[in-house]
């Protein structure tokens, strides 16, 4: 069956480039993305990914605040913060949420990274 992510990013262009290198990796997956923290948490409810890759820097609510309300209804979805604001205070709370931290800019190496994290518990 088909793999269901969510991509959350306010810059179109890093939703369009990680899109691009992931279908060019997995061709069946099915990918949505959403702008804000509080557009994903709205997606999330409506239709729930398989995975889900978070900016941590956007208008509205931070990427981390949204993923701790995004986990606590729904724990299975396995998630990475995907950031250039990689300050030590964000990183530990990635790891104390049990999410990855991947730091950007979006190239192969970092959604390789992304992946290999998404497809180490399948």
């Amino acid at each position: 069956m088909a793999k269901k992510l969510l991509i959350v990013d306010d810059s179109k262009v890093s939703r369009m480039l990680i899109r691009a290198q992931i279908l060019a990796v997995h061709p069946e997956w099915v990918i949505s993305d959403a702008s804000s923290g509080e557009e994903s948490i709205a997606l999330i409810e409506q239709d729930q990914p398989d995975y889900c890759m978070m900016d941590i820097n956007m208008p509205g609510i931070l990427g981390t605040d949204a993923a701790e309300k995004i986990l606590e209804k729904h724990p299975s979805i396995r998630m990475v913060i995907f950031s250039a604001n990689i300050q030590e205070t964000h990183q530990s709370r990635a790891k104390a949420m049990g999410l990855a931290f991947v730091a950007k800019p979006v190239s192969e190496k970092s959604i390789a990274l992304a992946l290999d994290y998404f497809q180490c518990g399948n």
